[in-house]
């Protein structure tokens, strides 16, 4: 089988997703650990990512 190259497009839509994942965990490590002062729940909320963001921001 043929493999086809990857469109550009393709490759910054992939940059993008990855950044904003890497971005939306370190955010929730930094509110979390500036709330909760603990380096456990910061891991946690940082496994949660943009989930925890959302839900900080919706709440507080």
């Amino acid at each position: 089988m043929a493999e086809y190259p990857q469109k550009p497009v393709n490759r910054v839509v992939e940059k993008t997703v990855k950044t904003g994942i890497t971005f939306g965990s370190a955010l929730a490590m930094v509110i979390s650990y500036t709330t909760w002062h603990s380096v456990g729940w910061a891991i946690v909320h940082g496994l949660m990512s943009w989930v925890y963001v959302i839900y900080f921001v919706l709440r507080y």
